[in-house]
């Protein structure tokens, strides 16, 4: 396989914001807010830096941020309604018979009293104790892909108890207080009812410490591995201790090295310990005590209780727990590229109206990312989700969109590293050869007709500096400069991954004056196949 998409696939990852709003469209009496809603999820596909109404209105050519802010808050439109295709799409799409329900919370930062459910609480979003809003998340990954399935924001008790202050920010009414394990269970339920299978669940302590949560589900019949504290209680055969205390007395025999599946430097290698506590039920389940260590600081452990049928093997629980970092791409994803946080409502309404908008961009991105064809596969070889573009430790270094105007698609350049070298990669190939593709190209078309953008991200994000960023960062001369101006000096537009400058420190406002800085390269790149533009991940 050559790893390239075809014409058709490019019309199909062009058309499937479209192909949301078919699906969402019965949720809407009316034909504006229906168009609207399509509008919205583009906008927030787009390469806007921020997603806030008024730049959402100019991305979308309007002149006030009026319609924009309408959507959410006040137009007419079951939120809930759409949640329930989104799991449907989700599910329909990413679908896996070993595919594993991720629970998670996350934090919105908010300044003062009005927003609903703002509080001061913890948040992992900040680290510590917050002004903010928590969301409970219920997330999908399989072997296609990752993506949210549903959403509840966690109301605290002192909200819960001010039926005036819930009057305000227009809370229902029969909505109490509920712990975040509750509404996890709530969604899980949910999920089921929609026709939504998973072989496991899985979540963080905050879940996994919870006895009623593990409770409800094996009454349902749901296998789970979650995260325990050091100090969970067990008993081991003889008297009760805690998981820190057992896992201590491990043998050195009890150890197994295994990835916990591939992240941004190779696979996430672990020291893993499983071991099986208490006679199997009468359904023939176990279970397990399982145990991550670091390979280099042996002190720091992760611990794990699993309940599931007794002939799983140790394999499957280590790829369940490796599973489990899948939401918290999802969460990087959705607040970096999609606008989950950057929403300008207060109620409660207009909170879970626009999560669940942003919620339907990521999956729209999961979905492509699904379709995109393998790279450097054999034919007729079965190709493993990590080499898929955008799959499990996928790390495309730069990619180049183009299109003929007026004719969606009619441009595909694509754009290769160099082979590998003892030396660092350098993200562009040498002038010459950029130039040759570009201009064989062009060739064949009318000035004005090709339109090329160039998006840099993941190892190519070093090549957006500018001369004395890169020197101090790789100790060398930039050696792309003449490239860049030339691409520029040909109307080739160039942008950075905002997300990858952050994650590799880098300043922005050190990049290129021929640079601009994109949300994320993800967005950006939906946003131009959005927009007819091909698209060709550059090797």
């Amino acid at each position: 396989m050559s790893g390239r998409p075809t014409g058709r696939d490019v019309e199909q990852w062009a058309a499937e914001v479209e192909v949301v709003g078919a699906r969402i469209g019965r949720r809407f009496a009316r034909s504006e807010p229906r168009r609207r809603a399509v509008a919205h999820v583009r906008g927030l596909l787009s390469d806007t830096e921020r997603k806030n109404g008024w730049q959402l209105a100019e991305y979308l050519g309007e002149g006030t941020p009026d319609g924009v802010q309408h959507l959410p808050a006040r137009a007419a439109w079951d939120a809930d309604a759409v949640r329930d295709d989104l799991a449907g799409y989700v599910h329909e799409h990413l679908g896996d018979p070993d595919g594993v329900l991720v629970v998670d919370e996350t934090g919105f930062l908010k300044k003062g009293t009005k927003s609903c459910g703002v509080a001061r609480q913890y948040t992992g979003t900040a680290g510590r104790i917050e002004n903010a809003q928590v969301g409970v998340f219920l997330a999908y990954a399989g072997a296609k892909g990752h993506a949210f399935l549903d959403r509840a924001l966690y109301l605290p008790k002192e909200w819960a108890d001010d039926g005036e202050r819930c009057d305000a920010a227009g809370v229902p009414d029969g909505v109490g207080f509920a712990t975040k394990p509750q509404l996890a269970g709530r969604m899980i339920r949910r999920a089921r009812r929609l026709g939504v299978r998973a072989a496991w669940v899985t979540g963080d302590t905050v879940y996994g410490h919870d006895g009623k949560f593990r409770r409800f589900l094996e009454e349902i019949g749901q296998p789970y591995l979650l995260a325990v504290p050091a100090n969970q209680p067990l008993f081991d055969g003889a008297f009760r201790s805690t998981v820190g205390a057992i896992a201590g007395e491990f043998p050195a025999t009890a150890w197994r090295r295994a990835a916990a599946g591939a992240g941004s430097k190779g696979p996430r290698e672990y020291d893993w310990a499983v071991e099986a506590f208490g006679a199997d039920d009468e359904r023939g389940w176990r279970l397990w005590l399982v145990v991550r260590r670091h390979r280099e600081r042996p002190d720091e452990r992760a611990y794990f209780f699993a309940r599931g049928p007794a002939a799983t093997r140790p394999a499957e629980l280590v790829r369940v727990a490796g599973l489990r970092w899948r939401v918290e791409e999802c969460l990087e994803l959705g607040k970096g590229g999609c606008g989950l946080d950057e929403y300008e409502v207060r109620s409660w309404v207009g909170w879970h109206r626009h999560v669940t908008l942003s919620l339907f961009a990521l999956a729209v991105v999961a979905v492509i990312r699904s379709r995109a064809p393998a790279r450097g596969g054999k034919r007729g070889r079965r190709v493993d989700p990590g080499e898929r573009p955008g799959g499990a430790g996928a790390a495309p270094q730069a990619c180049v969109g183009g299109r003929a105007a007026g004719r969606a698609g009619a441009g595909v350049v694509g754009v290769a590293t160099p082979a590998p070298a003892p030396r660092p990669r350098m993200p562009l190939p040498e002038t010459r050869g950029q130039a040759a593709r570009l201009n064989n190209y062009g060739c064949r078309t009318r000035p004005g007709d090709l339109e090329v953008v160039v998006v840099l991200h993941g190892d190519a994000t070093a090549a957006a500096l500018d001369d004395e960023a890169y020197r101090e960062v790789t100790g060398r001369p930039h050696p792309h400069a003449d490239v860049m101006k030339k691409l520029r000096d040909a109307g080739v537009k160039i942008l950075v991954c905002g997300q990858s400058l952050a994650r590799k420190k880098f300043d922005p406002k050190r990049v290129r004056p021929e640079v601009k800085v994109a949300a994320s390269a993800v967005s950006a790149v939906v946003n131009l196949q959005a927009r007819g533009y091909a698209y060709v991940p550059a090797h």
